[in-house]
């Protein structure tokens, strides 16, 4: 299929135009000119502009034949080439090493050398060259083959047929639907080593570039990886006279906690190349590719102080004396350990800091930037946060009970206060086991926002004829320039009500408490702190004061008062405060953290659970899901916001949603497919959003919908050390 680069609207592979948005599908726009360009072309024909997508390519010799899975993959690729490329003239097979530039590398001709190929290369690391994509919007077929379905009834059946190699041949079509049913089989059509990089790509993207595809052909493997070429050496920067200390020991953590990931897959050569360290324009370390390790000549720490040793002589840049000897240390073997690598950084890190900055060091249990244990793969939800109650048996049978007046305030998982340093994790790790640690020693360093997007919607779902849903999204963001770097400054508002009271009740509560909301927040926001928690409780009492004078100026009474839910985020910089009533939610997911709900709905099973009521007792109450707060129903009395405050101290996603999103666990049940996706910066929020509404819609459907993301990423702040 073909991928609409503006919208990511899948298209069938004869489209023309995107079937969503119009765009062309068989021309690209020069973003400089706005000429058109064929799709075939690295640079715009008019004025010369990259316009291109391009892959590095590298090629592994193998002694071992093709698989048959693996020659179904390659018909299979055939297939789903375009119209233009299936009735081109036949390829012909020739040796990799005589194709000039200008050649295509795979038999398909869709990825054109740049370059004349190179001589091999006596090592096992394979050879390297950048290819042009002259297909871009096509799906590849490892994208293709990942992206199907596994069906466990049909497994076994399909590995059989898979591994027979007397059975007639199949068709390619017919081939990849039986592989689609097969993971075992699925796994034999991936090459090896990117079976290695799917299993890194999750813990470490983007410090490890994200693999394009992967076949084998005549003897040999070929993988296409992310083309971080352009980006600066590593050893570039370090001569830098202008790059501050710091930042070169946190290129050092990196590196550290990147070893202890890589380790894991006998890669942790890739450290050692310093051509392959290159770093990203927000400063961060990033490997161009993976090299492997031989099993013969496994690598120890000491290694890495001989690498670091190398990265300061080659740069000529004086060492700090504490570094000298740590590098010293480590090279001799004095650090046997990461757990005593990571204290001697985090007192390097100490040493570093300007007198008028004291940060706080005391334990924390933040998992680790980069996970560390194998048993974490993309395979295993174990970094999903199991939510504290049952899925609703009849969420539509949602209603207001009981007010109460001192309710026990829900806590927050694992927020740090707005005031507080972000940490920069310095984790324990179990070297026989590696994991978590509740006493985790960090090396501080304040944030900085590098930028903050948004996006919206609502729908009236399937059985519902009107929407009692509201939501507002308010920024103001100004960007920054400078020869040091790039900050943005933010100021966000997000709100999502949950109306409640039936036509011209819940829409009109809902609308209300929005309106009421941003105008005191406009009028009571106006410095660049956020508000305390004593302005965000004022102006949340005032919006439900809103409400309740319209119930009694208009006698409604009982099940006729109208309310509405309420989760309020309001974001300054790297700070953000969270307030809610009701049971619209607050998510947050890093791949770090994996997801987390950070409300607690205000409901009576929970009401019971804080009680000390067992949580299956507490949801087999009848009236479990009522409501025990709600803006309007009552006075101020009988309303007890939660308010929190905590820190964008990394890449993260903010979800807010009504319950027509949140019922049967359905954020938990397909945050990998749904949320983890718009981590990355290149995928439209916007289309994520309306993927997570039409999911909705698909398992749910009897409530109206609504959800607000919020993309936050982050960098430390490097100029707030400089004495």
């Amino acid at each position: 299929m073909l991928v609409c680069p503006n919208c990511q609207f899948d298209n069938p592979d004869s489209g023309r135009f995107c079937q969503n948005c119009g765009l062309s599908l068989t021309e690209r726009v020069c973003p400089v000119c706005k000429s058109d360009n064929p799709l075939g072309v690295e640079s715009c024909l008019n004025c010369g502009t990259a316009i291109g997508t391009t892959w590095q390519a590298i090629v592994f010799t193998v002694s071992t034949p093709q698989n048959a899975v693996s020659q179904v993959l390659s018909a299979f690729a055939q297939d789903v080439q375009d119209e233009a490329a299936t009735t081109a003239s036949p390829p012909t097979a020739s040796p990799l090493e005589a194709l000039p530039a200008g050649s295509y590398l795979d038999l398909q001709q869709r990825y054109k050398l740049l370059a004349p190929f190179p001589t091999p290369s006596a090592t096992a690391a394979g050879v390297e060259v950048r290819v042009l994509d002259c297909q871009p919007f096509q799906l590849s077929p490892l994208e293709v083959l990942l992206g199907y379905s596994l069906d466990e009834d049909s497994s076994e059946a399909a590995e059989v047929a898979a591994e027979d190699q007397t059975e007639p041949e199949l068709d390619s079509v017919q081939a990849i639907d039986l592989i689609g049913h097969s993971e075992a089989a699925v796994k034999t059509a991936i090459p090896a080593i990117a079976q290695i990089y799917l299993t890194l790509q999750e813990q470490l993207y983007p410090s490890l570039p994200l693999i394009h595809d992967g076949w084998e052909q005549d003897g040999q493997t070929i993988i296409l990886l992310e083309d971080r070429t352009h980006l600066p050496l590593l050893l570039d920067l370090w001569s830098d006279p202008d790059v501050l200390p710091i930042q070169t020991l946190h290129w050092l953590h990196e590196m550290t906690e990147l070893w202890a990931v890589l380790q894991v897959q006998h890669c942790c050569q890739s450290l050692l190349e310093l051509n392959n360290l290159r770093v990203d324009e927000d400063q961060l370390l990033c490997l161009q590719r993976l090299y492997l390790e031989k099993p013969e000549n496994l690598l120890e720490l000491k290694d890495l102080g001989r690498a670091w040793l190398l990265l300061f002589q080659q740069s000529q840049r004086t060492q700090l004396g504490s570094l000298a000897q740590l590098c010293q240390d480590l090279e001799v073997g004095n650090i046997s350990t990461l757990n005593e690598l990571r204290s001697r950084l985090e007192a390097i890190a100490d040493e570093l800091q300007p007198d008028d900055y004291k940060p706080d060091l005391t334990p924390t249990a933040m998992m680790p930037e980069l996970p560390i244990d194998s048993a974490t793969s993309s395979s295993s939800d174990s970094s999903t946060s199991e939510p504290s109650q049952p899925s609703k048996a009849d969420p539509s049978a949602r209603a207001v009970t009981d007010f109460e007046v001192g309710s026990i305030p829900s806590p927050v998982a694992d927020l740090t206060t707005p005031d507080s340093p972000t940490r920069l994790e310095v984790d324990e790790l179990d070297e026989e086991m590696p994991g978590d640690s509740d006493d985790v020693p960090t090396v501080v360093l304040p944030m900085k926002l590098m930028s903050l997007e948004d996006a919206g919607r609502t729908d009236i779902g399937r059985q519902r004829d009107h929407n009692e849903d509201y939501f507002s999204i308010q920024t103001e963001i100004e960007k920054l320039e400078s020869p040091t770097g790039r900050t943005i400054h933010a100021k966000g508002l997000y709100i999502l009500c949950d109306g409640m009271g039936g036509h011209a009740g819940g829409e009109v509560a809902s609308a209300l408490a929005v309106d009421t909301l941003r105008q005191y927040f406009a009028e009571n926001w106006c410095d660049n702190q956020l508000p305390d928690e004593e302005t965000i409780l004022a102006g949340i009492q005032q919006a439900n004061k809103a409400i309740y004078d319209l119930n009694q100026q208009n006698s409604r009474s009982g099940s006729g008062r109208m309310g509405t839910t309420l989760v309020l985020v309001l974001v300054q910089d790297t700070e953000a405060a969270i307030a809610h009533v009701g049971d619209s939610r607050l998510y947050r997911f890093s791949r770090r953290r994996g997801l987390e709900q950070v409300t607690v709905d205000h409901e009576v099973g929970q009401r019971e659970i804080q009680r000390g009521v067992e949580p299956a007792i507490a949801y087999a109450r009848p009236d479990a899901y009522q409501l025990t707060q709600a803006l309007g129903p009552r006075d101020e009395n009988f309303v007890s916001p939660d308010v929190e405050f905590l820190e964008l101290n990394e890449d993260l996603l903010l979800v807010l949603c009504s319950d027509g999103m949140t019922d049967n666990d359905l954020l938990e049940t397909h945050w990998r497919t749904h949320l983890d996706p718009l981590l990355n910066v290149q995928t439209n929020l916007e289309q994520g959003v309306n993927q997570l509404i039409d999911l909705a819609n698909q398992y749910n459907g009897h409530d109206n919908i609504t959800v607000v993301t919020i993309r936050a990423k982050v960098r430390p702040n490097l100029e707030q050390l400089k004495s």
